[in-house]
């Protein structure tokens, strides 16, 4: 999968966001799997559904 610019978070540890992203998982949970902080996970979707809205014109 395609990474963050200018992130700080491995390409791993952002594939796997993704992925629990994808299965639909909360950020809370997910950074507990992933070993990221909460806040990190919640702005990383935040990003995620943002970029979902700018590419499907909502």
């Amino acid at each position: 999968m395609g990474s963050m610019r200018k992130s700080r978070l491995s390409p791993y540890k952002q594939d796997r966001l993704m992925e629990h992203f994808v299965l639909g998982s909360t950020a809370r949970i997910t950074a507990s799997l992933c070993g990221v902080n909460r806040k990190t996970a919640a702005f990383y979707f935040l990003r995620l559904r943002e970029i979902i809205a700018l590419r499907t014109g909502s």
